[in-house]
């Protein structure tokens, strides 16, 4: 009978997780990128039940959250690399010659 149901749904949607996990270990931004791994991870759960329209919400979430995720972590690495480069400058322009 799964057989029956599996086969009537529409193709599974992709549930992100590989770039869920990604953009959790390489952004930088582990909280974002958590809630995105649970969104992903719930999508192939619901389309196995026969929620195709559960999996295709948690598919969506998941991929909004991924982008949320490298977003801030991209904003973060930036600022990061801005604060470097006027520390450096600042601690440059201020050597003092005995």
């Amino acid at each position: 009978m799964d057989q029956q149901v599996t086969s009537q749904l529409p193709p599974k949607p992709d549930n992100c997780l590989v770039w869920a996990i990604l953009t959790t270990v390489c952004c930088g931004c582990m909280p974002f990128g958590v809630v995105a791994i649970v969104f992903a991870a719930q999508v192939d759960g619901k389309y196995a039940a026969g929620d195709y329209h559960g999996a295709v919400d948690s598919a969506n979430k998941a991929k909004t959250w991924c982008w949320v995720s490298f977003g801030i972590g991209l904003v973060g690495w930036i600022a990061y690399a801005i604060l470097q480069v006027v520390v450096f400058s600042a601690v440059q322009s201020n050597q003092y010659y005995y």
